[in-house]
């Protein structure tokens, strides 16, 4: 089972898909669809979120996207992120997941640490850490590229590997680092993209 605290806020997030608007259903429909045809063809659907350090939006797309994959019983759906720069998953990203109920355990490492996500005591950990889109820890082909920052998806206009891409960019909570907004606007990046990508997986067994 999901801990209990995810499990409410996800519940709150399925309420609030009729405040996605109509076209981005559209760009988010084309997610839906790309798993979708994988399942359907027995093939396990994989999936890298991508935005320049891979610091902030990519992880939280890879983990709101496994948790999503567990919720709606998609078995054979496996995330990754990664970006165009190697730098760290950023604090700030972390704390916005624990305080929603996330147990996320770090290796000590000062430089780059590699975190344990777990959502549910029945499932892996999510290994997240920055990371090139291309490193050896992700796939290598026929995966989904998933651009979460325009950045990124300007200076990556060529994503090696990928079968499909998808772009579904968000506003970088950086921009309100050691302001008084900080915390208010790394919970609502998170809120987003975990709505977003709940809605998109909840279409894959309608397709």
């Amino acid at each position: 089972m999901i801990f209990s605290t995810i499990q409410m806020y996800i519940e709150e997030t399925v309420k609030s898909f009729d405040t996605i608007p109509e076209q981005r259903r559209k760009v988010l429909a084309n997610l839906s669809l790309f798993i979708a045809g994988k399942l359907k063809e027995g093939k396990k659907a994989e999936l890298i979120y991508i935005c320049t350090h891979n610091s902030r939006r990519s992880h939280f797309g890879q983990i709101w996207g496994q948790v999503a994959a567990y919720y709606y019983g998609l078995d054979n759906v496996k995330t990754f992120s990664g970006g165009t720069e190697e730098t760290a998953f950023n604090p700030n990203a972390i704390h916005a997941l624990q305080k929603i109920g996330f147990d996320i355990i770090g290796n000590g490492l000062k430089v780059n640490p590699h975190y344990a996500v777990l959502f549910s005591h029945e499932q892996s950990e999510i290994v997240c850490f920055s990371k090139v889109y291309d490193d050896d820890f992700n796939p290598k082909n026929g995966f989904c590229a998933v651009m979460t920052c325009s950045e990124a998806d300007e200076n990556c206009p060529f994503v090696l590997g990928a079968e499909k891409r998808v772009s579904t960019t968000y506003e970088d909570p950086k921009i309100f680092d050691n302001t008084l907004q900080q915390e208010q606007m790394y919970d609502e990046r998170c809120r987003q993209i975990a709505i977003e990508t709940m809605y998109a997986f909840s279409l894959v067994n309608t397709l």
